[in-house]
């Protein structure tokens, strides 16, 4: 691989910075000051430093991110917060979030530059489970429970849309949300005056799906954590907006 190249894929600077870098002495390979921009270099074996620090080569990185509301899965954004900007141990310049999360649904998002895994976690094919824990508004009956088992409409401006079958489990209720633990305004006036925690397991990732279930269904997500993808499970001792480099049985 040419120096360039290698440093500029773990964020170091642009080709012509590294130029700049190179010229100024900062870049060293196996102890020899670097004197061309073009060198060829083995990324796996060879001792790259940039004033002084040794630099560490990844073709791919992993990362398990708590997302925090307010941010949003996307790698750039002109008037939100990002959730690559959570990511402080790399520069990387080809990182992405797995899938999306809207901006004010928390929990777990995968961050990599690894294509083959995305395609893993969300192809409709490969129906990998996603779960998540919700409140929502009104009482969840047995019904509702039926009706995510059997799939739902959630179509828009009279064309149909049915969901496959996902799993909705009730975890209880109360008549605030804290009594949830949560201390937030519902955008709606809540007439039935309770909530109710569930968790659900679809293994879709239509546009704002759980959510547009639930308003098919008469009811409002108030809450939304994702827990899970697959056999990768967010980390309890991860804080809201912390994150962790995957280990390899998670990358698998």
């Amino acid at each position: 691989m040419r120096l360039d190249r290698y440093l500029s894929e773990i964020g170091i600077g642009t080709r012509k910075n590294i130029k700049q870098y190179i010229k100024a002495g900062r870049i060293s390979v196996n102890g020899t000051i670097a004197k061309v921009s073009d060198m060829k270099i083995d990324e796996t074996t060879d001792s790259v430093t940039f004033d002084g620090r040794k630099l560490e080569y990844r073709e791919y990185e992993y990362y398990m991110l708590n997302k925090p509301a307010g941010y949003v899965s996307a790698t750039e954004d002109r008037i939100h917060k990002t959730v690559l900007e959570l990511i402080t141990e790399t520069k990387r310049k080809d990182l992405f979030p797995v899938g999306r999360l809207d901006i004010d649904t928390e929990g777990l998002l995968i961050i990599t530059n690894d294509g083959d895994m995305a395609h893993r976690l969300l192809a409709p094919g490969k129906h990998v489970d996603k779960i998540y824990t919700a409140v929502v508004t009104g009482h969840v009956t047995e019904e509702d429970i039926a009706a995510f088992e059997n799939g739902i409409d959630i179509g828009e401006d009279g064309e149909s849309l049915i969901t496959e079958p996902a799993k909705l489990t009730v975890i209880g209720y109360a008549e605030t949300l804290n009594g949830f633990g949560l201390d937030k305004d519902v955008s709606e006036q809540n007439v039935n005056n309770e909530y109710t925690k569930v968790e659900v397991t679809i293994h879709e990732g239509k546009y704002h799906q759980i959510k547009r279930m639930f308003a098919a269904l008469g009811k409002e997500v108030v809450y939304l954590k994702r827990l899970s993808m697959g056999k990768i499970k967010l980390d309890e001792n991860l804080a809201i907006g912390e994150y962790r480099r995957l280990n390899e049985e998670e990358c698998l």
